[in-house]
């Protein structure tokens, strides 16, 4: 099709040139005739075929009333039955263009939607892990001040607003999170009071 489409402006110049316009019916017939041996039957039927299936064809077709021969002069009218199978065909187009224009709409909607969501369920664990974090530093801190303290359990737990069947279970987690704190690697090259001689805890060496 695409060496025919470039050769037949060569030998009928009027039949594509400016805009497209409905040709005569047989028009290749009159091809073969005045160029005998210049195109094959399949060459041409390949042509016309997607020439005539453009929507610009279509779009002259639904609205021309003549129909042209090779040397660009009228050669019988459009039928009004030509130029309704040509509008339908138009329409068909138009409704296949809208529905995928709001299928891309729709899913573009979604992703945004489902986006939001995930953005949201990620903030949501993100305050959850640091709500879960600060917990976690709270309980360490609550072990420390109960193994430095010289309160009675029940004062501590008045002190601390904790209520005393719940302190026992509280402590035990601390501890087990702290142990679990003493097996995690640290950062080479990074100290910490673990590290520090006996008596360089507080204050520098005795």
């Amino acid at each position: 099709p695409a060496a025919t489409r470039a050769r037949l402006p060569e030998l009928f110049p009027p039949l594509l040139q400016g805009p497209a316009k409905p040709f005569k019916l047989r028009i290749q017939v009159d091809i073969q005739e005045r160029a005998p041996g210049e195109f094959s039957k399949q060459a041409l039927s390949a042509f016309f075929r997607r020439h005539t299936g453009t929507t610009s064809y279509l779009t002259a077709v639904s609205q021309g009333t003549q129909r042209f021969d090779l040397d660009g002069q009228a050669a019988g009218e459009l039928t009004e039955e030509h130029r309704q199978v040509a509008t339908d065909e138009l329409a068909r187009r138009r409704a296949i263009t809208k529905a995928r224009r709001e299928e891309a709409i729709q899913a573009q909607r979604d992703a945004h939607r489902a986006a939001r969501k995930q953005e949201r369920a990620a903030q949501q664990q993100d305050q959850q892990d640091q709500q879960a974090q600060q917990e976690r530093r709270n309980r360490a801190q609550l072990l420390r001040d109960f193994d430095t303290t010289r309160l009675t359990a029940a004062n501590f737990c008045a002190l601390k607003g904790i209520a005393p069947d719940a302190l026992e279970a509280i402590l035990a987690q601390a501890r087990e999170e702290a142990k679990q704190d003493a097996l995690r690697p640290r950062p080479e090259g990074r100290r910490d009071h673990r590290d520090a001689p006996r008596g360089e805890h507080r204050g520098g060496p005795r």
